[in-house]
């Protein structure tokens, strides 16, 4: 990854949400992928709200802030998912605030040795000035994710994260996943440690475990170099002439493929894009 590892880089993309009220842990555990109940103070949490037919609507992250939820979600659609949360509240005991005016995410690739965080996924702490500290609760590799006041200092370029994202082969929300479009296994979220399968039922649930105990996904969100002009999202890949997935995300050679599993691993033929050629990386949750 070029630039500075250390560089405190805000992720413009994302909006945080406050969860207060008594019931907030266990109004979210009926509806999300994860297993609330291993939110703490030192441990954060990633997970996915999913249609009943347990395709992604959000992915998001959850920290415990005193006796409030931070959750950390994608900025342009954070409407919407206070729409679908207020659909499901009913009488819960709980209650939302778009809090993105005062604060900010920001993403720490090489770590902060100040933070004093465990390398273990999900590790978290509550920061002095407010805010929380977290590992990426998907993959160390991706470094630190943190939720602070928007008056704090922040350095870096986007470009820089989202490249290490990319040859890693970590999604990010809806430019990766679509709304409503991907199987959360599809999208990995069972190897990022995204879904629980051992929880009570939650949005989509008999569709995911079924998936999951029977092996029934064909298609997985891989990393690939693409040599060639970058196509646009959506872009069919093809195996020969064989239709082998599309492409999603992508900058600078590198890009993010849902592709089939067969029949590319075993084929001779190249796979293509437009007018570029896709090599398939090892992502980081395969290594």
């Amino acid at each position: 990854m070029n630039g500075d590892t250390n560089a405190h880089i805000p992720l413009a993309h994302r909006g945080v949400l406050r969860v207060t009220g008594e019931e907030r842990a266990g109004f979210l555990q009926g509806l999300l992928t994860g297993d609330l109940m291993r939110v703490s103070a030192d441990t954060a949490l990633y997970a996915a709200l999913l249609t009943p037919q347990g395709k992604i609507l959000h992915d998001l992250f959850i920290a415990a802030d005193g006796d409030a939820l931070l959750l950390d979600v994608e900025a342009a659609r954070l409407a919407d998912l206070l729409q679908r949360l207020g659909r499901y509240r009913l009488r819960a005991k709980v209650a939302f605030e778009d809090v993105s005016g005062r604060f900010q995410v920001l993403a720490v690739p090489g770590g902060d040795a100040a933070l004093e965080l465990p390398p273990r996924p999900g590790a978290c702490r509550s920061r002095r000035g407010g805010g929380v500290a977290m590992v990426d609760p998907r993959h160390p590799a991706l470094g630190l994710r943190l939720i602070l006041p928007r008056d704090e200092a922040a350095s870096g370029r986007f470009e820089d994260y989202d490249r290490l994202r990319l040859e890693l082969g970590v999604g990010d929300g809806s430019p990766d996943f679509g709304e409503g479009a991907m199987f959360a296994l599809e999208a990995n979220l069972d190897c990022l440690d995204g879904v629980s399968f051992s929880k009570g039922c939650y949005v989509g649930q008999e569709v995911t475990a079924r998936s999951h105990h029977r092996s029934l996904i064909r298609r997985r969100l891989r990393p690939v170099r693409v040599d060639g002009p970058l196509p646009a999202p959506g872009t069919p890949v093809f195996c020969g002439e064989r239709e082998a997935g599309e492409l999603r995300s992508g900058r600078d050679g590198l890009a993010l493929a849902l592709l089939r599993i067969e029949p590319f691993e075993s084929a001779e033929a190249p796979l293509t894009a437009g007018d570029a050629r896709l090599t398939p990386l090892v992502p980081v949750w395969d290594r």
